[in-house]
């Protein structure tokens, strides 16, 4: 890294595996530059190895194979700008390999299973995001990849989604209700009994009073909307596109949801969606638009996964340039 940042900005990305955490991340270092952003996988404070998981009868989900400590101390100390120490978990061996030296960043992201679940590591948090994909969803996903890629059977898919869910509900999914963001997948409302799962309907549902954090909306603030897009401006196939904007509560906290359910054919014309969506903090007319096309390859491009994916980074550039404003970092030193 060329030079000490004044101010190190800490996002969290929380999610299971399999949900989208590697494009987000990828979409972020496309807004910010590799070179600027420091990603750190909380895989590598697993206090217990693979061999060790499975004498004792615990899953990586339970807190219990984690160090906890050890993860806050060493966050704590990137953010105050110190260099650490950090081990490394080997996903090939599942063995804990010798730590190496991480250096602060302008940027540290803390992505994985935990983010959220510490109280001391999410007070240190800026921004934080948790990515959510419905069991129906989770399980086709899944289905389709390790059958098609790694040869398991349908029954061994289940079998292993099956032995995660306890502690899935009990450690991951109740992270939910301290993040800025959540980005919901969900199956699609407009194919009655769909299985395919390929017509998605995702929501991005954003919490008020964070500070410094202006929740995107369609047409009027405040406002319950359902938009259907006209046709002609976009082109959508079967079964078409519906957006849904409105206040809601979740987990008992005022929240702004934003959904898009279905697929756009032509990312090109998202820019017609652009115009109608306001507080996107984006820097030009266009650069959500822009952002997306720059990889239409990326996994959920063309459904609301890559638009609120994208929509989410823009609002953590949006504090990163808030925190780090000359003012700013003027009153921390």
């Amino acid at each position: 890294m060329t030079n000490k940042p004044d101010r190190v900005v800490l996002i969290g990305v929380a999610g299971d595996s399999g949900c989208g955490k590697s494009t987000f991340l990828r979409r972020l270092e496309d807004l910010f530059g590799k070179e600027f952003i420091t990603v750190i996988c909380l895989d590598d404070y697993h206090s217990l190895d693979r061999k060790q998981r499975k004498e004792v009868g615990v899953t990586a989900l339970n807190p219990k194979a984690n160090n906890f400590d050890l993860m806050y101390e060493q966050i704590k100390a990137l953010k105050n700008g110190e260099t650490i120490n950090k081990p490394i978990y080997n996903h090939e061996t599942g063995m804990i390999d010798p730590p190496e030296i991480v250096e602060p960043n302008h940027i540290v992201v803390i992505e994985g299973l935990h983010p959220l679940y510490d109280a001391r590591v999410r007070e240190l948090l800026d921004f934080s995001v948790y990515l959510d994909i419905s069991d129906e969803v989770k399980i086709a996903w899944k289905i389709q990849r390790d059958m098609a890629e790694r040869g398991h059977t349908y029954d061994d898919v289940l079998a292993a989604i099956n032995s995660r869910r306890p502690d899935f509900a009990a450690y991951i999914d109740p992270q939910k209700e301290f993040a800025d963001v959540v980005i919901r997948v969900l199956p699609t409302q407009l194919i009655k009994d769909d299985t395919e799962r390929k017509v998605l309907r995702v929501q991005m549902i954003q919490r008020d009073g964070v500070e410094g954090f202006e929740p995107a909306y369609l047409f009027d603030e405040g406002s319950t909307i359902d938009w259907i897009p006209c046709g002609r401006k976009l082109t959508c196939s079967y079964p078409g596109i519906r957006m849904h904007y409105g206040p809601d509560t979740y987990y008992g906290h005022n929240v702004s949801i934003l959904e898009v359910d279905g697929q756009f054919d032509k990312l090109e014309e998202m820019i017609y969606i652009e115009h109608h969506l306001s507080n996107l903090s984006t820097k030009y007319n266009g650069e959500m638009t822009e952002l997306l096309l720059q990889h239409r390859d990326y996994p959920g491009s063309t459904n609301g996964t890559g638009l609120f994916q994208v929509l989410t980074g823009l609002k953590m550039r949006a504090t990163y340039e808030r925190l780090t404003a000359p003012e700013k970092v003027a009153a921390r030193v």
